[in-house]
């Protein structure tokens, strides 16, 4: 799995003019999932990500995560995290998981997040979306569960 995790003080995501998602302050994640994701890549992302030391402390300091900050994540699928330019002029998206598969890990992952005790909302899989966020600080930080191997 891949992930671009921005630091935002407020976002919404909005498809067919009704927004489905929305956040006062947080994190937005656009996740990229492809066919060789399974559960430990979730299971890695949801211990991580809400632990990620990237807010201020009370000194100005990136110290405190996601959970210590009472913040919440907009969860956004983008399946052109996997997309591959090194040829030609048209991005390649073999390597992204085929919908079926990608939609069921997303949904996995968001429940896990929930569960995990963070507040999540998300876009609508598979459709167009308009995502507007104000990213703070700028932060933004790419996670790739193949790093970690």
């Amino acid at each position: 799995m891949r992930v671009v995790l921005q630091r935002s003080k407020e976002a919404q995501v909005v498809v067919d003019d009704q927004v489905t998602g929305q956040i006062a302050f947080g994190i937005v994640l656009l996740i990229g999932i492809t066919h060789e994701d399974a559960a430990e890549d979730i299971e890695y992302l949801v211990k991580k990500i809400p632990h990620l030391r990237i807010f201020e402390d009370a000194s100005g300091k990136m110290n405190d995560s996601l959970l210590d900050v009472g913040g919440s994540i907009l969860s956004i699928s983008q399946f052109t995290l996997y997309g591959d330019t090194r040829k030609g002029r048209r991005p390649n998206f073999m390597t992204a998981a085929k919908p079926v598969q990608a939609e069921v890990l997303y949904n996995q992952f968001n429940q896990r997040l929930i569960e995990s005790g963070v507040h999540v909302e998300t876009g609508v899989f598979g459709e167009m979306m308009d995502v507007s966020l104000t990213n703070d600080g700028p932060v933004t930080l790419i996670l790739d569960t193949d790093d970690r191997k």
